[in-house]
């Protein structure tokens, strides 16, 4: 079976780039989206507090981790947005990765000048994207809170939404104070938050969010961080990164033994959304709309953008967390090696056994290893 071939991603080719351009954001203009959330409000009377001593000790440390948006982050700092993205050959590493033929195409007429405006575009749309994921995982820790069975994952969760509050804030402050605008919410992104909420299973809104949306917002921002020169932008990520590297965590721990239990066919339809998911993450990172804003056809700068070698190496290195941590759960195996193969055709498998010292440091700690401060 092709790697598109069945019914979640409705793709007879997983990269069929008119099925991806076809996803598209039909209401730009909305202030506000509404999603049914399918999932019970479940009351636990077992108040006793360490019987997930794991989840108890990622509770303990995220009471000491908490900083202030406001106070902690030197937003007396001065960004010079062109000169950020022009240090930072921001439009290539973007884009192309400097090394694709555009001949023949609208962007072989490109100077100087709109390389430089796409760049900016480009880091609006990034950060725009970063703070709509933000809230997604605002929301998604609150049904968290308010669906799984377990105190000490209320407790930790409740932790957590605090975390994404802020990193909403924070997100829209640089963009608003630092960078020169704003993106509506991609659409391959809004319908996975739209999936993740509508589930009314609790342990998919820690699979959709935990392990894959915050595990490539954990992989993303630290590819920026280590690229940008931008001292604010750096501070900031190296902030939030270490909230990431806990919620990780958090999903991981909360899913390995309920994953343990299920049976083969339960298994089946998480392998599946895992996959669609990783697929939607993959799609969002085109930047249609930046095309869109520059005048070009995202029919035309699409498959450039998906053939570039520095490209498809960036996208992969987007999945450094997740695939270690689906294998983790037992997702890549299960079911006869089902996900195995669909991330060994999208290129992603080499990052199994991927290993952040960050991210481990935090599974140290909650099996009582790590800094107990």
């Amino acid at each position: 079976m092709a790697v598109g071939d069945d019914q979640r991603t409705g793709r007879d080719e997983v990269s069929d780039i008119e099925a991806v351009m076809s996803v598209t954001n039909t209401d730009v203009d909305e202030a506000l989206h509404a999603v049914r959330d399918n999932a019970d409000a479940i009351f636990t009377w077992d108040y006793t507090k360490g019987a997930r001593p794991k989840l108890e000790r990622l509770y303990e440390k995220s009471k000491i981790s908490m900083w202030n948006a406001r106070t902690d982050l030197a937003w007396d700092t001065d960004v010079d947005q062109e000169k950020v993205v022009a240090d930072n050959n921001f439009a290539a590493q973007s884009l192309l990765g400097g090394n694709a033929d555009v001949s023949g195409t609208p962007l072989a007429l490109w100077g100087d000048k709109e390389w430089l405006e796409f760049g900016i575009e480009s880091q609006n749309w990034t950060l725009s994207q970063f703070l709509h994921g933000e809230q997604g995982a605002l929301v998604c820790t609150a049904k968290i809170v308010e669906s799984v069975p377990w105190i000490d994952a209320k407790y930790y969760a409740a932790t957590q939404v605090m975390d994404e509050a802020r990193h909403v804030e924070v997100f829209a402050r640089y963009l608003d104070e630092k960078l020169s605008g704003h993106y509506p919410i991609n659409a391959h992104l809004k319908l996975l938050l739209d999936d993740i909420i509508s589930d009314s299973r609790w342990d998919m809104t820690y699979l959709g969010m935990q392990i894959m949306v915050e595990g490539l917002a954990l992989a993303a921002f630290g590819f920026i961080s280590q690229l940008s020169t931008e001292p604010l932008l750096k501070q900031l990520l190296r902030y939030i990164m270490n909230d990431e590297a806990r919620h990780v965590a958090f999903g991981v721990l909360s899913l390995s033994d309920y994953y343990a239990e299920l049976s083969d066919a339960e298994m089946k339809e998480r392998q599946e959304f895992a996959f669609e998911a990783a697929v939607r993450m993959r799609d969002r990172f085109l930047q249609q709309e930046v095309f869109e804003r520059m005048g070009i056809s995202p029919a035309i700068a699409a498959p450039l953008v998906q053939q570039a070698p520095e490209r498809l190496m960036f996208q992969s290195m987007l999945f450094s967390r997740i695939v270690p941590n689906c294998r983790r759960l037992g997702l890549l195996d299960a079911n006869g090696g089902w996900l195995r193969e669909r991330f060994v055709e999208l290129g992603v498998i080499g990052f199994e056994h991927w290993e952040d010292p960050e991210h481990e440091a935090m599974f140290a700690l909650a099996e009582g290893a790590g800094d107990q401060q």
